[in-house]
């Protein structure tokens, strides 16, 4: 994503302080009938870009929506969740300081829309510009800036059903930037792209990577896990099983337990490859 990296770059200073900006403690959550977790313990730091994955079914995409708050932890004696520290948590401002990429969101989002106000609405937290909002000219030039420097002028009048996959994934990257947030959550960015658009969201991510705001990348595929991912956690049924440093821990024997099958990984380019073993 052209420009992505400076547009960064004049926001937010990086935090390299290790403070958690995401702590759980024993926590149990349920969605709908069934229980994702039982007893999650997980803390996530400012500064550290980090790796979340697991084979499908796992709890990934779960763990996102007790972040956004669209599960909530059962109350009970020793459970606590903190997100900035705090336990009690206006989702107005947990939108301004976390940004969520999903295909979930993707779905959600209508055809019609132009690519400008998918942008614009990351302002407001919403799919589209509601009716009866009306953007000021200070929104509408901050969104203006950011297309421009992101390299979008020439897809920004065509309605978000005119663009390509890959277009759309960047689009949605762009819409969570739009508020400089401190933290940007990237669910499975990769599905359901081809090999170009995929290789060209991968670059974007190592870019993103290298800014100024904490990249929380959730996947099930190690060929997404880019080398600036200092961390990596893998989770399995409900549970963190393997926690520390990407390095250590992207080799055979672990990922082998982890998925439950022999495999190989090579490391070459600066990505991460896995064969069968």
């Amino acid at each position: 994503m052209k420009g992505l990296e400076n547009y960064k770059n004049s926001g937010l200073k990086k935090m390299n302080d290790e403070h958690a900006w995401l702590d759980i403690k024993e926590v149990e959550a349920w969605l709908g009938p069934t229980q994702v977790f039982r007893s999650l313990t997980l803390r996530l730091m400012q500064g550290e870009n980090t790796a979340i994955l697991g084979p499908n079914g796992s709890g990934k995409t779960a763990l996102v929506k007790l972040i956004s708050r669209n599960i909530y932890p059962i109350v009970k004696r020793g459970s606590t969740l903190k997100i900035f520290g705090n336990q009690t948590i206006e989702l107005n401002q947990l939108r301004s300081r976390i940004g969520v990429v999903s295909t979930d969101l993707e779905i959600r989002t209508p055809d019609f829309i132009s690519a400008r106000d998918v942008v614009l609405s990351g302002l407001y937290g919403s799919i589209g510009i509601n009716r009866n909002r009306s953007p000021n000219e200070k929104e509408i030039r901050k969104v203006q800036k950011l297309i421009s420097e992101l390299g979008f002028q020439d897809i920004s009048t065509r309605s978000f059903g005119q663009l390509s996959d890959g277009e759309r994934r960047r689009l949605l990257i762009a819409r969570a930037m739009v508020n400089k947030p401190e933290i940007l959550i990237l669910d499975e960015p990769t599905n359901g792209l081809d090999l170009k658009a995929r290789h060209q969201l991968l670059k974007c991510i190592r870019s993103l990577c290298k800014g100024n705001t904490t990249i929380i990348l959730i996947t099930h595929r190690v060929e997404d896990i880019v080398k600036e991912m200092e961390r990596i956690i893998f989770i399995k049924n409900g549970e963190i099983i393997q926690d520390g440093a990407t390095n250590d821990l992207l080799q055979s024997e672990p990922l082998g337990k982890l998925y439950e099958t022999p495999l190989e990984i090579i490391f070459v380019n600066g990505h991460y490859q896995v064969i069968p073993g």
